[in-house]
């Protein structure tokens, strides 16, 4: 998987490319873990995320988490039909902010 991380103020936009697996989920969270503090609003792009496993959940609501705590929000943007799947199959469209 390839994360393309970009920063302007509080803001973070991250482009995930691949496979977001028990394999990769790491990958993530140490990208999202080694933004600054004040990075509160954080996009996350999954236009060419083809997988999510539940490790991958596990990392955006973990996120989610911590944008809430620093007061932002987490915005997920562009899911493909199969993750957009994922995300009503576990109730979870309902926590997350998705932007179709």
């Amino acid at each position: 998987m390839d994360i393309k991380t970009t920063q302007d103020g509080n803001k973070a936009t991250i482009v995930l490319n691949g496979k977001l697996s028990v394999a990769t989920s790491p990958d993530l969270e140490s990208a999202i873990q080694n933004l600054p503090a004040e990075v509160n609003e954080f996009e996350i792009d999954l236009s060419d995320l083809d997988y999510i496993s539940s490790a991958g959940l596990r990392v955006l609501v973990s996120t989610e988490k911590t944008a809430a705590q620093r007061g932002g929000k987490m915005t997920l943007l562009h899911p493909n039909e199969e993750v957009a799947e994922v995300f009503d199959m576990t109730g979870l469209n309902a926590v997350f902010t998705i932007v179709e």
